[in-house]
């Protein structure tokens, strides 16, 4: 059974799979009725869910079209060849024991994800940390959210987000720092625009080197100085003392240390116009940020990866901590300081201790009896006993040779770690490699001896937890392949096998879910805030019942708890919140003459992490369908580029290629480039092989945002695009550029060569492979440079091929369509080779991918009908009125339209 077979045609409530909004679902699976029939999934937002009352972006709208199980890993295979679970299980427990017997526990690491079930984690963590006898475990979410971790346990003594969704809704003041919100978690960000549609008060202001589209809502934009975010809020500190602003009485009953980050923030942030300079802001913006800050009381600072991938990111984290503190605003309606994270389940990872520095239940190894109180509870007799190594010391401890065995869980990390050549050598170098995960084809799977075949979404349960501490379920609605099982179903086996049956013999999701809970109450008696021991003894049918919480969840607190520290106590032995003095400091790298740029990395509006899951779907790759390098219209003219060229950008670890795009929104020097590309979807399109290894000495967080780069033109001979209802072998294209986008019912590709192309039609016909009983047509312009050809078959299309001295071709979209045909007609035989239909519209770059609808055609409809609102192009064109995603595209278009009154229209 390698098809899809739902449980029930019954509605399904579940957890969207995506970043930490934790979205909540409704799933409605369409049972077919013959083998014939295709299924189909229809997802829609839950209305009963608290983090989005039945709102849902764009990825998570589409999360049903991505379930079925092409490109799925369907056996265990232990060195390329396809084994049964016995012989795999057995394989990793011995070879780990033999490891461990002769090198000891220090010798073998777990790295795991983001994306796991709390169950998942749990399991990984007791089965390493207390069984092994290593915390040699960490997890991709050191990668977005460990330096936050770090600057609330500074300044709390727990790792522990005091605000709620709800907060936005109540604030006056929202402060976004180093988050594209529009983009990235596009459900808090429609959140923020439907409240400051009801509160007219409410102010927004982002804090971000580029003018992203988060900036559609902002009353303010400071375009800060890369990396200064500490030396701002250093000065907002200052401002606060200042103007008498802060909050005395809290400082004194709540706090401790004021006065020594009192003074070394005065001290080095000097008055306005020094900031100002320090930040390279504009003075009289500053100053208004500054005085909304000063004196707004219900003020929410939401931060996210702009302050956590830094080598100062813990700092930058207490600094906004500071002025929250200051001022008193924690703990109440409106007020915060507000980390919100990438991946579905970082929180749930932080929960069970998935980082190498923690222990279960938010514990630590700092205290020894958090050590033994947490070996008592699993009654393990080999826990270890201090901090493990993290990913980035985790990964160069493999390439150095001392841990000779690594089981790899659920990422990708020869994509998403910095220096990530260095991470693949090292993986190939490894003595053994254990990679689990459902997708059968990966960067990281390529390096692995044994393959280990997971469920993922939809077809398992288990917890989640999001942003604001709500703990949600993502519920099972369709059996996985065949021989797929869930991850802490794996990991069991394995540890039964290593001898510890006792202490891993669970038979449910449930079982797991129960244990965590009892350990989070265990000798707990309020000492510590993550507390769910109200679900200690949860049956199984409360299990799948249940609602939607925020922790804690205890005996004091039933129904979850919805802020924190509303009481002035937090978990430090004084029960006082940490100031914390904090010097900034400039990113580690610095721009020199050979290595002007800087680079920063960030996401997509429709893509997630590596593309494994939304790149299957055509609707989400329509949006940005290639990797590309925004550059400010000054460094583009520096270098002769112009908007679509190709360029590279390298450095001394690595390189990468793409297109221009060409913004004002984008600072000189800085370059912008998308972190999702891999080696199955683009030749060069791997961006962090090119960032640097540095990170934040006390949170191990990656310097992701910040890395000097040079940028040169890639000097294509000729450029083309294949679109093909079969898929090509990218190692036909040699080491040239090349691109693949996943259409629906076809596969493009974009290809370039600075090599010149002396027999396009040799070229063609080797890359194509006509086949049995096709025909062959074809166009050859060797004087303009110019190729085309299609294969067609019982006259449906099956292929077809264009290339020209440059990117300025026929829009993709019209050919597209003809693989969605049957049958070819003779009109569009014709005009085959042309690329459109006679007297058609180009639509130009999909701005609305849910409905499909371009650039082009948004154009055209505002001014043939004089439309002068985004509401207004919705009830034109639909474009918006779905999961809202573009809306801040749509109103920059009409913005640039109803200003110019001229169309600027691309292809």
């Amino acid at each position: 059974m390698n098809r899809p077979v739902f449980l029930s045609s019954e509605d399904v409530e579940t957890t969207c799979p995506y970043c930490g909004v934790g979205c909540g679902m409704t799933v409605s699976p369409k049972i077919p009725s013959t083998k014939s029939d295709s299924f189909e999934v229809k997802v829609k937002g839950s209305s009963a869910h608290r983090a989005n009352y039945g709102k849902l972006c764009v990825k998570g709208s589409s999360a049903g079209e991505t379930v079925d199980f092409s490109g799925r890993m369907l056996h265990p295979q232990i060195n390329g060849n396809i084994v049964d679970w016995e012989t795999a299980l057995n394989d990793v427990a011995k070879t780990f024991q033999k490891t461990i017997s002769e090198y000891g526990p220090d010798s073998v690491a777990f790295y795991v994800s983001g994306q796991f079930l709390t169950e998942d984690y749990y399991v990984a963590n007791k089965l390493i940390k207390g069984f092994i006898g290593t915390a040699n475990i960490d997890t991709n979410s050191r990668l977005c959210m460990a330096s936050a971790v770090v600057g609330y346990k500074r300044a709390f003594g727990s790792d522990t987000v005091p605000c709620c969704y709800e907060d936005l809704e109540h604030a006056d003041l929202i402060t976004l720092v180093g988050s594209n919100t529009a983009w990235a978690h596009p459900i808090i960000y429609q959140r923020i625009a439907a409240a400051k549609k009801k509160n007219p008060k409410l102010k927004i202001v982002v804090v971000d080197p580029r003018k992203t589209a988060t900036c559609d809502i902002a009353d303010l934009h400071l375009a800060i100085k890369p990396g200064m975010d500490a030396a701002l809020f250093n000065g907002l500190l200052a401002y606060l003392y200042q103007q008498n602003a802060l909050d005395l009485d809290y400082i004194q009953k709540h706090t401790e240390g004021f006065e020594s980050a009192l003074q070394k923030a005065d001290e080095l942030q000097g008055n306005v116009s020094d900031l100002a300079t320090q930040c390279d802001l504009n003075e009289t913006d500053l100053r208004q940020w500054l005085d909304w800050a000063t004196y707004t009381p219900k003020m929410v600072t939401m931060y996210s990866q702009g302050i956590n991938q830094s080598s100062s990111g813990v700092d930058k984290s207490n600094a906004i901590i500071n002025c929250h503190l200051a001022t008193g605003r924690i703990g109440k309606e409106g007020m915060g300081p507000f980390s919100v994270t990438g991946q579905p389940n970082a929180m749930g990872g932080r929960e069970v201790g998935g980082l190498a520095n923690q222990l279960a239940a938010h514990m630590d190894f700092n205290d020894p009896q958090n050590i033994d109180r947490v070996a008592r509870f699993w009654q393990a007799e080999n826990m270890a006993q201090q901090n493990g190594l993290k990913a980035v010391d985790l990964f160069q401890a493999v390439g150095e040779g001392k841990i000779k065995a690594i089981w790899i869980m659920n990422t990708n990390p020869v994509v998403s770690m910095p220096d990530a050549d260095n991470v693949k050598r090292a993986l190939e170098k490894c003595d053994y490699v254990v990679v689990q995960d459902c997708m059968q084809d990966t960067d990281t799977t390529r390096v692995a001896n044994v393959l280990l075949p997971a469920t993922t979404w939809g077809e398992t349960d288990g917890a989640v937890t999001n942003s604001d501490r709500t703990i949600s379920i993502q519920r099972q609605f369709m059996q996985g392949p065949e021989n797929a099982r869930p991850d802490w179903w794996i990991l069991s086996e394995v540890a039964k096998r290593m001898g510890w049956e006792h202490a891993f013999n669970y038979d449910t999701a449930v079982d797991i879910f129960r244990e965590h809970a009892q350990l989070s109450g265990f000798e707990n008696n309020g000492s510590r805030d993550f507390d769910i021991s109200a679900f200690a003894n949860i049956s199984e049918q409360e299990y799948a019942n249940l609602k939607p919480t925020q922790w804690p969840v205890n005996a004091a607190a039933p129904n979850g708890t919805q802020r924190m520290f509303s009481d002035g106590r937090f978990y430090t032995p004084s029960k006082k919140a940490q100031f914390i003095a904090i010097t900034p400091y400039s990113p580690l790298s610095q721009p020199t003459k050979n290595k002007p740029y800087v680079l920063n990395t960030g996401r997509v509006r429709d893509q997630w992490h590596t593309m494994t899951r939304t790149a299957k779907t055509a609707k989400l790759m329509a949006h940005k369908n290639e990797p590309y390098i925004t550059l400010h219209p000054d460094d583009a003219s520096l270098h002769q580029l112009s908007e679509g060229d190709l360029v590279r950008v390298s450095n001394e670890l690595g390189q990468l290629i793409g297109r221009v795009e060409i913004s004002r929104a984008q600072r000189r020097g800085d370059i912008f480039v998308p972190i999702h590309w891999t080696s199955q979807y683009a030749s060069h399109g791997r961006v962090d092989s090119l960032v640097r290894a540095h990170v934040d000495p006390l949170s191990g967080q990656p310097e992701s945002k910040h890395t000097t780069v040079k940028i040169k033109r890639y000097s294509a001979q000729w450029q083309g695009f294949i679109l093909s209802r079969t898929e090509i072998d990218p190692e036909l294209f040699d080491d040239d550029y090349w691109v693949k986008i996943t259409g629906k019912h076809f596969y493009r590709y974009e290809i370039a060569s600075e090599r010149a192309l002396k027999n396009a039609q040799a070229w063609a016909k080797t890359v194509l492979s006509s086949l049995e009983n096709t025909e062959w047509i074809e166009y050859d312009d060797a004087s303009c440079q110019q190729y085309r050809a299609a294969l067609i078959k019982n006259d449906q299309l099956q292929k077809v091929f264009f290339m020209a001295a440059d990117h300025k071709m026929p829009s993709r979209d019209w050919l597209g369509q003809l693989f969605s045909t049957s049958e070819l007609s003779s009109a569009e035989r014709r005009s085959l080779l042309a690329g459109k239909a006679s007297g058609a519209k180009d639509p130009g770059r999909t701005i609305c991918s849910c409905f499909g609808i371009g650039i082009n055609t948004i154009i055209d409809a505002i001014e043939a009908q004089n439309l002068v609102s985004v509401e207004a192009i919705g009830q034109a064109l639909k474009a918006g009125t779905n999961c809202g995603s573009c809306v801040p595209e749509l109103t920059e278009i009409l913005a640039v339209e109803l200003n110019s009154g001229v169309s600027e229209k691309t292809g």
